[in-house]
């Protein structure tokens, strides 16, 4: 099915103008009609758009939807589950801001008590973990965000992950997809879920291969044995083809 812009905005409830200006930058761009020019709108097309509102829903500007949505690791799949773990986030935010109100209203009129730390549940200014995520997985800031995660860790985690990393450089030498390779990298792997974000097994190849394709994660990772950075990433990419 096809459909015209005026159709498309009838539709989503999203004006003609803003419509042609995702085309303009190159966000949306449909086909245009050979015959008059117009833009049409496929199911695929249709499809893109709503990514794109739901990913406005969550407040990430056009110029970070833009960039991730051209990264060739994008998976609108997964984009989907990340979207809606991100606005149950925001729900579960939301109801705790709501009690808060509900409670400041009769704290005002006097028929209840708060304290002073029920005063704030509810605001949280931190960066929201889904969108570092996104960031990781499909934008240009991977590895500045990787590396700040690693410099707001405690020494605790820093020792655990560096032990992972010493773990990993000892059997550098083997096959990657040994299963003691495969045992060790394991660990990296849940490392990673505990106490960063969820990685799905795609997320994690991703990163392994940014640990070759970029030199400050080579440099940085290879301190621990000349030729680590590639054995892990080979590791990474063979755990995870076992998990799809």
């Amino acid at each position: 099915m096809s459909m015209q812009v005026k159709e498309v905005a009838a539709l989503t409830g999203v004006s003609v103008r803003t419509l042609h200006h995702y085309d303009e930058i190159g966000l949306l761009s449909p086909t245009k009609s050979a015959e008059n020019g117009y833009r049409i709108y496929s199911d695929e097309d249709l499809a893109t758009l709503q990514q794109i509102l739901f990913f406005r829903a969550l407040d990430f500007p056009l110029k970070k939807i833009k960039e991730i949505m051209s990264s060739s690791h994008y998976n609108r799949l997964e984009a989907l589950e990340m979207q809606r773990n991100m606005l149950l986030d925001k729900q579960k935010n939301i109801t705790t801001m709501l009690e808060t109100i509900e409670k400041t209203i009769e704290n005002e009129k006097g028929v209840y008590h708060m304290s002073q730390e029920e005063k704030f549940q509810g605001f949280d200014f931190s960066h929201n973990p889904y969108e570092e995520e996104a960031r990781k997985r499909w934008g240009d800031k991977k590895v500045d965000e990787a590396n700040q995660q690693v410099k707001s860790m405690t020494k605790e985690l820093q020792d655990e992950m560096n032990q992972i990393y010493k773990d990993l450089a000892d059997i550098r030498h083997l096959d990657p997809t040994s299963k003691e390779a495969q045992q060790t990298i394991k660990k990296w792997y849940d490392f990673l879920n505990n106490h960063f974000t969820t990685y799905t097994p795609e997320a994690f190849e991703g990163l392994g291969q940014m640990y070759v394709q970029d030199q400050r994660f080579t440099k940085n990772i290879d301190q621990f044995g000349e030729g680590l950075a590639q054995f892990m990433s080979k590791a990474m990419t063979e755990f995870a083809d076992k998990q799809k």
